[in-house]
Protein backbone atom coordinates (compact mmCIF):
# COMPACT_ATOMS: atom_id res chain seq x y z
CA UNK A 1 0.00 0.00 0.00
CA UNK A 2 1.29 3.41 -0.95
CA UNK A 3 0.54 6.28 1.39
CA UNK A 4 0.72 9.88 0.30
CA UNK A 5 -0.25 13.14 1.92
CA UNK A 6 -2.96 14.00 -0.58
CA UNK A 7 -6.46 12.96 -1.41
CA UNK A 8 -6.98 9.35 -2.33
CA UNK A 9 -4.19 7.23 -0.94
CA UNK A 10 -4.76 3.56 -1.50
CA UNK A 11 -4.27 0.21 -2.97
CA UNK A 12 -5.69 -3.21 -2.29
CA UNK A 13 -4.62 -4.71 1.00
CA UNK A 14 -5.48 -8.17 -0.31
CA UNK A 15 -2.72 -7.79 -2.87
CA UNK A 16 -0.16 -7.98 -0.10
CA UNK A 17 -1.36 -11.49 0.68
CA UNK A 18 -2.43 -12.86 -2.68
CA UNK A 19 -2.13 -12.18 -6.44
CA UNK A 20 -4.04 -9.17 -7.70
CA UNK A 21 -7.66 -9.89 -8.48
CA UNK A 22 -8.73 -9.67 -12.09
CA UNK A 23 -11.43 -7.16 -12.90
CA UNK A 24 -14.13 -9.80 -13.34
CA UNK A 25 -13.66 -10.87 -9.73
CA UNK A 26 -13.82 -7.40 -8.25
CA UNK A 27 -17.52 -7.56 -7.31
CA UNK A 28 -16.71 -10.42 -4.93
CA UNK A 29 -14.23 -8.35 -2.91
CA UNK A 30 -15.18 -6.35 0.16
CA UNK A 31 -13.54 -2.92 0.03
CA UNK A 32 -13.02 -0.99 3.25
CA UNK A 33 -12.17 2.68 2.87
CA UNK A 34 -10.26 4.01 5.88
CA UNK A 35 -10.63 7.79 5.77
CA UNK A 36 -8.52 9.43 8.43
CA UNK A 37 -5.95 12.12 9.22
CA UNK A 38 -2.66 10.98 7.67
CA UNK A 39 -0.87 14.34 7.73
CA UNK A 40 -2.52 16.79 10.12
CA UNK A 41 -2.87 17.49 13.81
CA UNK A 42 -4.71 14.22 14.53
CA UNK A 43 -2.30 11.97 12.64
CA UNK A 44 -0.99 10.35 15.80
CA UNK A 45 -4.41 9.66 17.34
CA UNK A 46 -5.66 8.05 14.12
CA UNK A 47 -3.50 8.00 10.96
CA UNK A 48 -1.05 5.16 10.28
CA UNK A 49 -1.91 3.27 13.47
CA UNK A 50 -5.59 3.35 12.51
CA UNK A 51 -4.64 1.83 9.16
CA UNK A 52 -2.50 -0.83 10.84
CA UNK A 53 -5.32 -1.85 13.17
CA UNK A 54 -7.86 -2.08 10.34
CA UNK A 55 -5.36 -4.12 8.33
CA UNK A 56 -4.82 -6.43 11.31
CA UNK A 57 -8.55 -7.16 11.49
CA UNK A 58 -8.72 -7.81 7.75
CA UNK A 59 -5.69 -10.11 7.88
CA UNK A 60 -7.05 -12.13 10.80
CA UNK A 61 -10.45 -12.45 9.16
CA UNK A 62 -9.02 -13.57 5.81
CA UNK A 63 -6.74 -16.08 7.52
CA UNK A 64 -9.83 -17.65 9.08
CA UNK A 65 -12.00 -17.19 5.98
CA UNK A 66 -9.76 -17.55 2.91
CA UNK A 67 -12.71 -17.61 0.49
CA UNK A 68 -13.55 -13.96 1.26
CA UNK A 69 -11.34 -11.23 -0.20
CA UNK A 70 -10.89 -7.92 1.62
CA UNK A 71 -9.13 -4.78 0.45
CA UNK A 72 -8.27 -1.86 2.70
CA UNK A 73 -8.01 1.52 0.95
CA UNK A 74 -6.78 4.68 2.66
CA UNK A 75 -7.51 8.39 2.20
CA UNK A 76 -6.42 11.56 3.99
CA UNK A 77 -9.37 13.89 4.61
CA UNK A 78 -7.00 16.72 5.65
CA UNK A 79 -9.53 17.68 8.35
CA UNK A 80 -11.61 19.42 5.69
CA UNK A 81 -15.26 18.49 5.27
CA UNK A 82 -15.34 19.26 1.54
CA UNK A 83 -12.23 17.14 0.90
CA UNK A 84 -13.54 14.27 3.00
CA UNK A 85 -16.98 14.20 1.40
CA UNK A 86 -15.51 14.38 -2.11
CA UNK A 87 -13.24 11.41 -1.33
CA UNK A 88 -16.13 9.38 0.05
CA UNK A 89 -18.27 10.11 -3.00
CA UNK A 90 -15.41 9.09 -5.30
CA UNK A 91 -14.93 5.87 -3.38
CA UNK A 92 -18.61 4.99 -3.68
CA UNK A 93 -19.10 6.08 -7.28
CA UNK A 94 -15.83 4.98 -8.88
CA UNK A 95 -13.84 2.66 -6.62
CA UNK A 96 -16.36 0.13 -5.37
CA UNK A 97 -15.90 0.88 -1.67
CA UNK A 98 -18.52 -0.83 0.50
CA UNK A 99 -17.81 0.70 3.90
CA UNK A 100 -16.04 3.80 5.17
CA UNK A 101 -14.17 3.41 8.44
CA UNK A 102 -12.67 5.66 11.13
CA UNK A 103 -13.88 8.98 9.60
CA UNK A 104 -11.79 10.89 12.12
CA UNK A 105 -13.66 14.19 11.97
CA UNK A 106 -17.18 14.84 13.29
CA UNK A 107 -18.03 17.37 10.59
CA UNK A 108 -17.23 14.84 7.86
CA UNK A 109 -19.02 12.00 9.64
CA UNK A 110 -22.16 14.10 10.12
CA UNK A 111 -21.98 15.48 6.59
CA UNK A 112 -21.66 12.02 5.05
CA UNK A 113 -24.92 10.74 6.56
CA UNK A 114 -27.14 11.31 3.54
CA UNK A 115 -24.51 10.21 1.04
CA UNK A 116 -24.07 6.91 2.90
CA UNK A 117 -27.81 6.39 3.09
CA UNK A 118 -28.38 7.31 -0.55
CA UNK A 119 -25.72 4.83 -1.73
CA UNK A 120 -26.82 2.26 0.90
CA UNK A 121 -23.27 1.85 2.16
CA UNK A 122 -21.90 1.45 5.71
CA UNK A 123 -20.10 3.90 8.00
CA UNK A 124 -18.04 2.59 10.93
CA UNK A 125 -17.09 5.60 13.05
CA UNK A 126 -14.33 5.43 15.67
CA UNK A 127 -12.49 8.75 15.95
CA UNK A 128 -15.25 11.27 15.17
CA UNK A 129 -16.68 11.90 18.61
CA UNK A 130 -19.99 13.77 18.32
CA UNK A 131 -22.74 12.02 20.27
CA UNK A 132 -25.18 13.36 17.62
CA UNK A 133 -24.07 10.45 15.42
CA UNK A 134 -26.28 8.15 17.48
CA UNK A 135 -28.66 10.94 18.49
CA UNK A 136 -30.48 13.37 16.23
CA UNK A 137 -28.21 12.45 13.28
CA UNK A 138 -28.36 8.67 13.73
CA UNK A 139 -28.56 6.45 10.66
CA UNK A 140 -29.55 2.87 9.92
CA UNK A 141 -26.31 2.66 7.89
CA UNK A 142 -23.97 3.74 10.69
CA UNK A 143 -22.29 2.21 13.72
CA UNK A 144 -20.41 4.36 16.25
CA UNK A 145 -17.65 2.44 18.03
CA UNK A 146 -15.10 3.15 20.79
CA UNK A 147 -16.42 6.33 22.43
CA UNK A 148 -18.37 9.54 21.97
CA UNK A 149 -18.51 12.94 23.59
CA UNK A 150 -21.34 11.91 25.96
CA UNK A 151 -19.43 8.86 27.23
CA UNK A 152 -16.15 10.64 27.94
CA UNK A 153 -17.79 13.73 29.39
CA UNK A 154 -20.07 11.69 31.65
CA UNK A 155 -17.28 9.54 33.04
CA UNK A 156 -14.72 12.30 33.51
CA UNK A 157 -17.02 15.06 34.78
CA UNK A 158 -19.02 12.96 37.23
CA UNK A 159 -15.96 11.31 38.77
CA UNK A 160 -14.00 14.55 39.14
CA UNK A 161 -16.85 16.47 40.76
CA UNK A 162 -17.33 13.62 43.24
CA UNK A 163 -13.66 13.89 44.24
CA UNK A 164 -13.61 17.67 44.77
CA UNK A 165 -13.30 19.17 41.30
CA UNK A 166 -16.41 21.33 41.60
CA UNK A 167 -15.54 24.54 39.68
CA UNK A 168 -14.94 24.11 35.95
CA UNK A 169 -13.64 26.21 33.05
CA UNK A 170 -13.59 24.89 29.46
CA UNK A 171 -11.04 25.49 26.71
CA UNK A 172 -12.84 24.30 23.58
CA UNK A 173 -11.98 23.72 19.93
CA UNK A 174 -14.53 25.65 17.85
CA UNK A 175 -16.05 22.87 15.73
CA UNK A 176 -18.78 20.22 15.99
CA UNK A 177 -17.03 17.81 18.32
CA UNK A 178 -15.67 20.50 20.66
CA UNK A 179 -19.12 22.04 21.06
CA UNK A 180 -20.73 18.67 21.79
CA UNK A 181 -18.03 17.66 24.29
CA UNK A 182 -18.29 20.92 26.22
CA UNK A 183 -22.09 20.82 26.28
CA UNK A 184 -22.17 17.24 27.51
CA UNK A 185 -19.52 17.80 30.20
CA UNK A 186 -21.13 21.00 31.48
CA UNK A 187 -24.42 19.14 31.90
CA UNK A 188 -22.77 16.38 33.93
CA UNK A 189 -20.78 18.83 36.08
CA UNK A 190 -24.02 20.56 37.06
CA UNK A 191 -25.86 17.29 37.58
CA UNK A 192 -23.13 16.14 39.98
CA UNK A 193 -23.38 19.37 41.99
CA UNK A 194 -20.55 21.36 40.40
CA UNK A 195 -20.55 24.72 38.64
CA UNK A 196 -19.26 25.98 35.29
CA UNK A 197 -17.46 29.30 35.72
CA UNK A 198 -16.85 29.95 32.03
CA UNK A 199 -15.46 28.78 28.72
CA UNK A 200 -13.50 30.02 25.75
CA UNK A 201 -13.53 28.74 22.16
CA UNK A 202 -10.53 28.94 19.89
CA UNK A 203 -10.40 28.45 16.08
CA UNK A 204 -9.80 24.75 15.49
CA UNK A 205 -6.56 23.88 13.73
CA UNK A 206 -5.35 27.44 13.32
CA UNK A 207 -3.22 28.20 16.38
CA UNK A 208 -0.52 26.71 18.57
CA UNK A 209 -0.50 29.60 21.07
CA UNK A 210 -3.11 29.03 23.78
CA UNK A 211 -1.71 31.50 26.31
CA UNK A 212 -4.62 33.98 26.24
CA UNK A 213 -7.17 31.19 26.60
CA UNK A 214 -5.28 29.62 29.51
CA UNK A 215 -4.96 32.94 31.29
CA UNK A 216 -8.73 33.34 31.07
CA UNK A 217 -9.10 29.90 32.63
CA UNK A 218 -6.62 30.78 35.39
CA UNK A 219 -8.35 34.05 36.26
CA UNK A 220 -11.77 32.34 36.51
CA UNK A 221 -10.95 30.66 39.83
CA UNK A 222 -11.73 27.18 38.50
CA UNK A 223 -10.21 24.14 40.17
CA UNK A 224 -10.73 22.02 37.04
CA UNK A 225 -9.62 23.21 33.61
CA UNK A 226 -11.15 20.94 30.99
CA UNK A 227 -9.90 20.72 27.42
CA UNK A 228 -12.46 19.91 24.72
CA UNK A 229 -9.85 19.14 22.07
CA UNK A 230 -7.37 16.41 21.23
CA UNK A 231 -4.11 15.54 19.50
CA UNK A 232 -1.41 18.19 19.18
CA UNK A 233 -3.74 20.92 20.38
CA UNK A 234 -4.29 19.14 23.70
CA UNK A 235 -0.54 18.55 24.05
CA UNK A 236 0.22 22.22 23.44
CA UNK A 237 -2.46 23.28 25.94
CA UNK A 238 -1.01 21.09 28.69
CA UNK A 239 2.59 22.14 28.04
CA UNK A 240 1.63 25.80 28.16
CA UNK A 241 -0.58 25.25 31.24
CA UNK A 242 2.51 23.95 33.06
CA UNK A 243 4.53 26.94 31.92
CA UNK A 244 1.92 29.20 33.52
CA UNK A 245 1.79 27.04 36.65
CA UNK A 246 -1.90 26.25 36.21
CA UNK A 247 -1.40 22.78 37.66
CA UNK A 248 -0.26 24.23 40.98
CA UNK A 249 -2.41 24.94 44.02
CA UNK A 250 -4.87 22.11 43.51
CA UNK A 251 -6.02 22.95 39.99
CA UNK A 252 -6.68 19.75 38.05
CA UNK A 253 -6.30 19.30 34.32
CA UNK A 254 -8.90 17.16 32.55
CA UNK A 255 -9.00 16.03 28.93
CA UNK A 256 -12.52 15.49 27.61
CA UNK A 257 -10.85 13.47 24.88
CA UNK A 258 -7.44 12.11 25.71
CA UNK A 259 -5.52 9.19 24.35
CA UNK A 260 -2.56 7.08 25.39
CA UNK A 261 -0.98 8.34 22.17
CA UNK A 262 -1.27 11.92 23.45
CA UNK A 263 0.20 11.01 26.81
CA UNK A 264 3.18 9.17 25.33
CA UNK A 265 3.72 11.99 22.84
CA UNK A 266 3.88 14.73 25.46
CA UNK A 267 5.71 12.64 28.07
CA UNK A 268 4.76 11.90 31.66
CA UNK A 269 6.54 15.01 32.95
CA UNK A 270 3.93 17.07 31.10
CA UNK A 271 0.91 14.76 31.40
CA UNK A 272 1.35 13.58 35.01
CA UNK A 273 -1.86 13.83 37.01
CA UNK A 274 -4.05 14.42 33.95
CA UNK A 275 -7.52 12.89 34.30
CA UNK A 276 -9.09 11.29 31.23
CA UNK A 277 -11.38 8.49 30.13
CA UNK A 278 -10.59 5.78 27.60
CA UNK A 279 -12.56 2.67 26.74
CA UNK A 280 -9.42 0.66 25.92
CA UNK A 281 -5.92 0.42 27.35
CA UNK A 282 -3.40 -2.02 25.96
CA UNK A 283 -2.33 -3.20 29.45
CA UNK A 284 -5.82 -3.54 30.92
CA UNK A 285 -6.11 -7.35 30.88
CA UNK A 286 -4.85 -10.53 29.19
CA UNK A 287 -6.99 -10.02 26.07
CA UNK A 288 -5.87 -6.43 25.47
CA UNK A 289 -2.26 -7.50 25.89
CA UNK A 290 -2.79 -10.35 23.40
CA UNK A 291 -4.12 -7.87 20.83
CA UNK A 292 -1.12 -5.61 21.42
CA UNK A 293 1.27 -8.49 20.81
CA UNK A 294 -0.43 -9.38 17.50
CA UNK A 295 -0.60 -5.86 16.09
CA UNK A 296 2.80 -4.69 17.34
CA UNK A 297 4.76 -5.83 14.23
CA UNK A 298 2.63 -3.42 12.13
CA UNK A 299 3.34 -0.42 14.36
CA UNK A 300 6.15 2.07 14.59
CA UNK A 301 8.51 1.77 17.54
CA UNK A 302 7.01 2.72 20.92
CA UNK A 303 3.50 3.14 19.49
CA UNK A 304 0.56 1.87 21.54
CA UNK A 305 -2.96 1.95 20.05
CA UNK A 306 -5.51 4.17 21.74
CA UNK A 307 -9.24 3.48 22.13
CA UNK A 308 -10.12 4.79 18.66
CA UNK A 309 -7.42 2.72 16.99
CA UNK A 310 -8.45 -0.36 18.95
CA UNK A 311 -11.95 0.39 17.71
CA UNK A 312 -10.69 0.37 14.12
CA UNK A 313 -9.65 -3.24 14.66
CA UNK A 314 -12.80 -4.27 16.52
CA UNK A 315 -15.39 -2.67 14.23
CA UNK A 316 -13.77 -3.98 11.04
CA UNK A 317 -13.65 -7.47 12.51
CA UNK A 318 -17.31 -7.39 13.57
CA UNK A 319 -18.37 -5.94 10.22
CA UNK A 320 -16.58 -8.74 8.37
CA UNK A 321 -18.21 -11.36 10.59
CA UNK A 322 -21.59 -9.93 9.57
CA UNK A 323 -20.54 -9.95 5.90
CA UNK A 324 -19.69 -13.63 6.22
CA UNK A 325 -23.12 -14.42 7.69
CA UNK A 326 -24.99 -12.36 5.12
CA UNK A 327 -22.87 -13.32 2.11
CA UNK A 328 -20.50 -11.06 0.21
CA UNK A 329 -22.79 -10.28 -2.72
CA UNK A 330 -25.75 -9.42 -0.52
CA UNK A 331 -23.52 -7.36 1.80
CA UNK A 332 -22.24 -5.31 -1.13
CA UNK A 333 -25.79 -4.62 -2.31
CA UNK A 334 -27.28 -3.75 1.03
CA UNK A 335 -25.20 -1.85 3.57
CA UNK A 336 -28.25 -1.25 5.73
CA UNK A 337 -28.75 -4.99 5.93
CA UNK A 338 -25.18 -5.50 7.13
CA UNK A 339 -25.70 -2.98 9.93
CA UNK A 340 -28.96 -4.65 10.94
CA UNK A 341 -27.12 -7.95 11.24
CA UNK A 342 -24.25 -6.33 13.17
CA UNK A 343 -26.79 -5.16 15.73
CA UNK A 344 -28.26 -8.65 16.09
CA UNK A 345 -24.88 -10.33 16.55
CA UNK A 346 -23.19 -10.01 19.98
CA UNK A 347 -19.77 -8.39 19.76
CA UNK A 348 -16.67 -10.06 21.16
CA UNK A 349 -13.04 -9.08 20.53
CA UNK A 350 -9.77 -8.79 22.42
CA UNK A 351 -9.94 -5.00 22.66
CA UNK A 352 -13.35 -4.46 24.25
CA UNK A 353 -14.49 -7.93 25.26
CA UNK A 354 -18.15 -8.86 24.97
CA UNK A 355 -20.73 -6.24 24.10
CA UNK A 356 -23.48 -5.25 21.71
CA UNK A 357 -24.64 -2.60 19.25
CA UNK A 358 -27.87 -0.85 20.19
CA UNK A 359 -30.74 0.13 17.91
CA UNK A 360 -29.33 3.67 17.57
CA UNK A 361 -26.01 2.30 16.24
CA UNK A 362 -24.12 2.90 19.50
CA UNK A 363 -21.61 0.15 20.36
CA UNK A 364 -21.52 -0.13 24.16
CA UNK A 365 -18.82 -1.41 26.50
CA UNK A 366 -17.25 -0.23 29.79
CA UNK A 367 -15.43 3.09 30.17
CA UNK A 368 -12.42 3.65 32.41
CA UNK A 369 -11.33 6.81 34.21
CA UNK A 370 -7.53 6.93 34.31
CA UNK A 371 -4.99 9.19 35.93
CA UNK A 372 -1.65 9.61 34.20
CA UNK A 373 1.29 8.26 36.18
CA UNK A 374 4.25 10.26 37.36
CA UNK A 375 7.54 9.43 35.62
CA UNK A 376 8.78 7.64 38.75
CA UNK A 377 5.72 5.33 38.68
CA UNK A 378 6.23 4.11 35.10
CA UNK A 379 8.25 1.06 34.12
CA UNK A 380 8.17 1.45 30.31
CA UNK A 381 7.06 3.75 27.49
CA UNK A 382 3.52 2.37 27.36
CA UNK A 383 3.06 2.14 31.13
CA UNK A 384 1.21 5.42 31.63
CA UNK A 385 -2.17 4.91 33.33
CA UNK A 386 -3.51 4.25 36.81
CA UNK A 387 -7.10 2.96 36.76
CA UNK A 388 -9.26 5.18 38.98
CA UNK A 389 -12.79 3.91 38.31
CA UNK A 390 -14.87 1.87 35.86
CA UNK A 391 -18.32 2.56 34.46
CA UNK A 392 -20.20 -0.49 33.24
CA UNK A 393 -21.40 -0.73 29.64
CA UNK A 394 -24.93 0.16 30.73
CA UNK A 395 -23.68 3.31 32.51
CA UNK A 396 -20.95 4.40 30.13
CA UNK A 397 -23.11 5.64 27.25
CA UNK A 398 -26.15 7.88 26.93
CA UNK A 399 -29.42 6.08 27.73
CA UNK A 400 -31.09 4.92 24.55
CA UNK A 401 -34.27 6.89 25.14
CA UNK A 402 -32.43 10.20 25.65
CA UNK A 403 -30.69 10.41 22.28
CA UNK A 404 -33.64 11.55 20.16
CA UNK A 405 -32.69 8.99 17.49
CA UNK A 406 -35.43 8.38 14.94
CA UNK A 407 -34.50 4.68 14.80
CA UNK A 408 -35.52 4.37 18.43
CA UNK A 409 -38.71 6.42 18.14
CA UNK A 410 -39.97 4.51 15.11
Amino acid sequence: MTLTRRGFVGAGFATALAPRLVRAQSDHTIRIGVITDMSGIYRDVSGPTTVACAQQAAAEFMAANPSIRVEVLVADHQNKADVGLALIRKWFDQDGVDVIENVGNSSIALGAKYLIEDKNKVALITTAGSSDLTGKSCSANLVHWSWDSWCLAHSTATSLVRTGGSKWFFVTADYAFGHAAEADAAKFVKAAGGTVLGSVRYPFGSTSDFSSFLLQAQSSGANVIAFANSGNELINCLKQAQEFGLDQGGTRMAALVGYVTDVIGMGLSTAKGLSLTETFYWDLNDRTRAFMNRVKPRLASNVYPNMSQAGDYACVLHYLKAVKELGVEQAKRNGRGVVELMKKMPTDDDCFGQGLIRADGRKIHPAYLFEVKKPTESSSTGDVYKLVSTLSADEAFRPLEEGNCALVRS
